[in-house]
C-alpha cells in the first residue's frame, strides 16, 4: 500500500466506479497477456483477475500452484519471474513469502501487481475493501471501522489498515493479545496521526461502528494454540446501528454465522462481487495505451 498515494488510490476507486456503472470497452486490452502465478490457493483473487482481463478482452496465462511448475526441480522465485514476464504484459503473483512481490518486481521486466505476499499485504483486496466501504456509506472520511480477529497474521489485515491511514477514520483493532496487530503497521498508523485504539471485546465497540471488518484464523501461517473461535451472530447485531455493514475478505471459516448473510448489514458478498470492477480498474490502468 506504501507505493499507493492517496490520489492514486481515489483514482482506481473512481475508475472501478465507472467501470460498475458503465462497463469497460470490451477490446481495451485486446492483444494484452496476464500472467496469474499463484503458489499459494486462491479462489477470489486468481478467478477475478482472470475474468477482469477477459472481460477486457485479454487473454490470461499461468498457475495455481506452485508444484506444477519449474519451481518444483529447483528453479528460484526470480528466475520463474524473468521467464514469465517476457511470455505476458503484466504479472499477478501470490506466493507465501513475505516480499515475494517485491522479489518479482524486481526481476521482472513488465508490472508485477502483488496479490498476497505471505502475512505481509494484499494491497488490491484492500482496494475493493476501499471501493465497497465508499459504496456502502458514500464515504470513507469520518467512519468508524473496526478490524477484528486474526490481526497479526492477515494480510488483508494490514493493507486496509495503512490504506484507511490515507482517511480521516477512527479505528479499532479487536483481537486476543497473541492475534494482535504487528508494531510495524501501528507505528505506520503513528506517523499519519490516524486514531486507533485496542480491544478484545467486540462489545466494547459495536454500538459505534459504521464498519466491522472480520478476518478468519490464519491457521497456514501461525502455529499458535486457538481459543474458543468467536462467531458474530444474529443477538451481537442488536447493538449495532442500523447503518453498520459487515465486511469479510472471504473465505469465512465460522467467524460469521450464515444467518447473517440475509440481513441487510451482510456485505460481503457485494465486497467480494467489486473485486472484478476493482481489477478491470486496475488493469486498465496499468497496461491501456495512453
Amino acid at each position: 500500500m506504501a507505493d499507493l498515494s492517496k490520489r492514486q488510490i481515489e483514482e482506481i476507486l473512481d475508475a472501478s466506479l465507472s467501470i460498475k456503472r458503465h462497463g469497460a470497452p470490451p477490446d481495451a486490452l485486446k492483444g494484452k497477456i496476464l500472467a496469474s502465478c499463484f503458489f499459494e490457493p486462491s479462489t477470489r483473487t486468481r478467478l477475478s483477475f482472470e475474468a477482469a482481463m477477459l472481460r477486457l478482452g485479454g487473454s490470461a496465462i499461468g498457475f495455481s500452484e506452485g508444484g506444477s511448475t519449474s519451481v518444483q526441480k529447483g528453479e528460484s522465485l526470480t528466475d520463474t519471474i524473468r521467464i514469465v514476464s517476457n511470455l505476458s504484459d503484466l504479472i499477478v503473483i501470490r506466493h507465501s513469502a513475505e516480499g515475494s512481490a517485491f522479489a518479482a518486481a524486481e526481476a521482472s521486466v513488465k508490472p508485477v501487481i502483488n496479490g498476497g505476499d505471505g502475512s505481509n499485504q494484499h494491497p488490491t483486496q484492500t482496494l475493493l475493501d476501499l471501493f465497497t466501504i465508499r459504496e456502502l456509506h458514500g464515504k470513507i472520511d469520518g467512519l468508524q471501522i473496526a478490524l477484528m480477529g486474526d490481526l497479526r497474521f492477515a494480510r488483508t489485515a494490514h493493507s486496509l489498515a495503512l490504506g484507511l491511514a490515507h482517511y480521516a477514520a477512527r479505528l479499532y483493532f479487536i483481537s486476543s493479545p497473541e492475534l494482535g496487530l504487528p508494531d510495524e503497521i501501528a507505528q505506520g498508523l503513528r506517523k499519519t496521526g490516524v486514531k486507533f485504539s485496542y480491544h478484545e471485546d467486540l462489545e466494547e465497540v459495536l454500538p459505534k461502528l459504521d464498519i466491522l471488518y472480520l478476518t478468519r484464523r490464519q491457521k497456514e501461517r501461525s502455529s499458535l494454540p486457538e481459543k474458543k473461535p468467536f462467531v458474530l451472530q444474529k443477538k451481537h447485531l442488536e447493538q449495532g446501528k442500523e447503518s453498520l455493514r459487515i465486511l469479510h475478505p472471504l473465505p469465512r471459516v465460522t467467524e460469521i454465522d450464515p444467518s447473517i448473510d440475509a440481513l441487510p448489514q451482510a456485505a460481503y458478498f457485494q465486497q467480494a462481487a467489486n473485486g472484478l470492477f476493482v481489477r478491470q480498474a486496475l488493469l486498465s490502468l496499468i497496461l491501456e495505451e495512453p
